[in-house]
């Protein structure tokens, strides 16, 4: 072998790689957050390569001392990642064989780095799972505490960001809850198929071994094993199913966020953001940014650009593994730590929120908010709909010229539109009346709300 060529592969090889070339095909600047998992990944390949005799109980203690001592050196900032060496698994291995000699040399038995990485990554994926589920949960509870606060708050809803119908703020925040709770679950869902080890599938055709994958697999604490080598190493629509449920959440958060934008401005005024989640203006002393919605929301482009690159890298190539798949690894772990930050952010943001409630309430008088409501009122007296709808089309007409609201038109100025209409109208067409009458499974009404919190607690116990 050329003492030039890669030691990887010299035998094969007669020159040196290029020098830069090396550069550009080297992974290890970023792979290396693999590390742990790939010394988690190699501990159970070498128990299991003991346990079926193809390593001795004297070099799975050398390997396993080894690599804790590599561990360590990583964990101290005091390991020498080599580009030369291309990747984290080739470090590792280097520096085991330093470390221990010959036996470090046995540890690659039975596998290949196809199904090596295709076992770091999901390894990786199931804890960043496991972490970004927690902060949703903690962001759900804060919805669910704020939406108790609330539940009784009236303010405009909308539609088109045209005022609609009143609602309560509460039941305004569970819209949220709900789409969150979604997330959650699609998360849960996608855990199952991340969970499953392609282990011994080796380069793509399995290993002539007498390798025993199942106790790989236990060790690991995987739900199961990959039942086509093929498939395990050349896919990562795994990744991509995370990469879409990530977008999802960064969609919803971005939604929440752009309400939250509003809702501080001076045009609004909603609520009030603390000032540790605002910055000022550099010139504007009066300023009070909403940076922290506003950074989420600008976040979400970079999350949705990572599920297309993933998809995209992923389109053409054939079976089986393929050197694209090094680019797999930036925009996944990109993706996870951006969602990551940005659910712990709001999980923290959203207790400290504070309703300016009469802003509410007053906004919540504009824009004849209660009129689907004398609409309904005139159905119940036997109009249809469509003549109903007709009716108070008018009746807003007037009161626009008239620059009043319907609740506070007299009892005859209504009876002008339709004699039917009664007294008892007011308890209908006021905004507590609105919200009340709609009190069923799913409606706006405070005993809906607290039904639903109650509801959602004995989901998520906390």
């Amino acid at each position: 072998m050329n003492s030039e060529t890669n030691n990887l592969w010299g035998g094969r090889f007669n020159e040196a790689t290029d020098a830069f070339v090396k550069i550009f095909s080297a992974s290890v600047s970023f792979d290396k957050i693999l590390a742990f998992y790939d010394i988690e990944g190699s501990l159970a390949h070498a128990t299991m390569l003991e346990e079926v005799g193809v390593i001795t109980s004297k070099e799975l203690n050398q390997i396993s001392d080894g690599l804790e001592k590599i561990k360590n050196e990583i964990t101290n900032n005091k390991f020498d990642w080599s580009i030369d060496l291309e990747d984290v698994h080739m470090n590792i291995e280097s520096r085991l064989t330093k470390i221990i000699g010959e036996a470090g040399k046995k540890l690659h038995t039975g596998r290949s780095r196809n199904d090596q990485i295709a076992t770091d990554i999901r390894l990786y994926l199931r804890d960043q799972v496991n972490t970004i589920t927690e902060q949703i949960e903690r962001l759900l509870f804060a919805l669910l505490e704020l939406a108790e606060q609330e539940k009784a708050t009236i303010m405009p809803g909308f539609t088109h960001l045209q005022t609609a119908q009143p609602v309560s703020f509460g039941h305004h925040l569970l819209a949220y809850f709900e789409m969150f709770k979604r997330d959650h679950e699609r998360l849960q869902d996608g855990y199952k198929r991340i969970n499953v080890m392609p282990l011994g599938s080796a380069a793509l055709a399995g290993t002539s071994h007498p390798i025993n994958r199942q106790r790989t697999a236990e060790i690991l604490g995987f739900d199961g094993i990959s039942t086509n080598s093929i498939d395990a190493v050349s896919d990562r629509d795994f990744a991509i199913e995370f990469a879409s449920n990530a977008s999802l959440i960064m969609m919803h958060l971005s939604r929440f966020s752009e309400e939250l934008i509003l809702w501080s401005s001076a045009q609004f005024d909603f609520i009030s953001l603390p000032d540790s989640f605002c910055t000022g203006s550099s010139i504007m002393p009066q300023k009070k940014n909403p940076d922290v919605p506003e950074l989420v929301r600008g976040k979400t482009g970079r999350v949705n650009g990572n599920l297309v690159s993933l998809l995209t890298l992923m389109k053409g190539q054939p079976l089986a593994y393929n050197k694209d798949n090094q680019e797999d690894k930036e925009p996944l772990f990109d993706s996870v730590e951006t969602v990551k930050n940005c659910l712990r952010v709001f999980a923290d943001m959203v207790p400290t929120i504070k309703a300016k409630r009469d802003n509410m309430y007053n906004s919540a008088l504009k824009g004849y908010s209660t009129a689907t409501d004398l609409a309904d009122y005139l159905v119940k007296k036997g109009a249809t709909f469509r003549d109903a709808h007709e009716i108070v089309g008018k009746a807003v007409s007037y009161s626009i010229n008239n620059n009043k609201d319907l609740s506070e038109l007299s009892l005859e100025e209504l009876k002008n539109f339709n004699s039917s209409i009664e007294k008892d109208v007011f308890d209908l067409i006021s905004l507590e009346g609105s919200i009340n009458a709609r009190n069923h499974l799913g409606g706006t009404s405070p005993k809906q709300v607290s039904l639903a919190i109650k509801t959602h607690r004995k989901l998520f116990k906390k």
